[in-house]
């Protein structure tokens, strides 16, 4: 059934809640992100053991029904004022989660703030490359996040924060698989009781 392609555990096979597309707590739409992230992880052919053992997770709020603070890498949904305070989607950054038989059971930190949700694919990509490139022998993403600290992660990522004006960046002012302008609503969710 092709169930397995992603690869069972293994970075590729990321997980999300719904998002907007069925909980009104949702503020982005976190299945289109991680349909875009797996994508992008997809694309990159990562071959290296260390790395394909690294789970990634979204949230599309804080709630955390995607488990994100549970993750090696995290994103949790949120929204951030763009040009005329019109709303972008967004996500927090986190790192350092771990569940894993055989890892200390941990949750992950937030690392920046705020960047749009359009560039998500693009921050997961820079967490994994920057941890093959500098990363010690047989260091796990873990050991490392501890070695070089959550700043170096900041550093990293302070680029893709700015969300400019919406004539130059107007992707940036909708969310995934959405065509119109981003507007954050929230209602009574399905876990509300």
């Amino acid at each position: 059934m092709g169930l397995d392609e992603a690869g069972v555990n293994e970075i590729t096979d990321t997980v999300s809640c719904p998002g907007t597309d069925s909980c009104k707590l949702g503020i982005t739409a976190s299945m289109g992100a991680n349909r875009a992230i797996r994508d992008q992880l997809i694309s990159m052919e990562i071959e290296d053991p260390l790395v394909r053992r690294m789970h990634v997770k979204t949230s599309g709020c804080p709630n955390g029904c995607g488990r994100h603070h549970l993750a090696h890498i995290g994103l949790q949904g949120a929204s951030v004022k763009g040009e005329n305070g019109q709303q972008v989607p967004a996500y927090e950054v986190y790192i350092g989660g771990s569940y894993d038989e055989g890892e200390d059971f941990r949750y992950a930190k937030r690392v920046s703030t705020k960047l749009p949700s359009k560039r998500a694919p693009e921050a997961v990509a820079r967490i994994v490359t920057f941890y093959q490139n500098r990363r010690q022998e047989g260091e796990t993403f873990n050991r490392f996040v501890d070695r070089v600290g959550h700043p170096a992660f900041e550093a990293l990522l302070a680029d893709l924060r700015p969300v400019g004006a919406i004539a130059e960046n107007f992707e940036l002012y909708q969310d995934w698989e959405r065509a119109g302008l981003y507007k954050l609503e929230r209602g009574e969710g399905e876990c509300a009781v």
